[in-house]
């Protein structure tokens, strides 16, 4: 069974992450920056939140609020769910399912950040394995195996 580890072991582990005491735009400017839709927010090392597209777009966009005057721990998500490398993609996957969320912190048994995957992740995934099931079977198929 595939796990959170084998995509960190091909994505890797960097996270780009914000503080809570950024501004908004600061933290807008980021996700365009680097074509990424969250940040995580730490404090001292800490996961404290995580802020995405779907923060602003609602806290921010839709109330009129000032995203150079907002701070980034005023709009962010404080209760992060989040899972460890032993974790099954399969988990994974319904975890951001039935959540509703696209981004998943991975950490390990002291909260620790280790990784970021994303719904976009785990499909990239999914396809690879069965771009490799296809290959096979047609090797198998035209006697090739």
């Amino acid at each position: 069974m595939a796990t959170v580890q084998d995509i960190l072991a091909i994505k890797g582990s960097h996270v780009l992450s914000i503080g809570p005491e950024a501004t908004v735009l600061d933290a807008a400017a980021l996700m365009n920056d680097h074509k990424v839709g969250s940040l995580v927010v730490l404090l001292g090392g800490q996961l404290i939140g995580i802020i995405s597209e779907r923060d602003i777009l609602t806290r921010i966009v839709v109330p009129r609020r000032d995203p150079g005057e907002t701070l980034v721990q005023d709009v962010m998500t404080r209760e992060v769910v989040c899972c460890q490398l032993h974790t099954r993609l399969e988990e994974a996957r319904g975890v951001l399912k039935n959540r509703r969320i696209r981004h998943l912190p991975v950490v390990d048994d002291a909260q620790r950040l280790l990784g970021l995957i994303s719904i976009g992740d785990l499909n990239a995934h999914e396809a690879n394995d069965q771009e490799r099931t296809i290959h096979i079977l047609q090797e198998y198929i035209s006697g090739r195996v």
